[in-house]
């Protein structure tokens, strides 16, 4: 985890919360579950190193590995 990232990241969500949510007080309950939802993707997103971290393709060879000399 980068704090570098992170820390300003939560900051901006904070005040993204702190200046929106009185006017999403008058919107319905799906629109305050999306709002919140978004926001934390994007603080659960900040955590990782996303250039660094290896991809579905990984997954899949290290899952599929065992069955290679099956298929040949």
């Amino acid at each position: 985890m980068k704090w570098s990232v992170f820390i300003p990241v939560a900051a901006a969500s904070l005040c993204i919360i702190l200046l929106e949510w009185p006017k999403l007080k008058q919107k319905p309950m799906k629109d305050k579950i999306a709002f919140t939802a978004i926001l934390l993707a994007v603080l659960l997103l900040s955590m990782f190193d996303l250039p660094k971290t290896p991809g579905p393709i990984s997954f899949l060879n290290a899952v599929f590995a065992p069955f290679k000399p099956l298929v040949e």
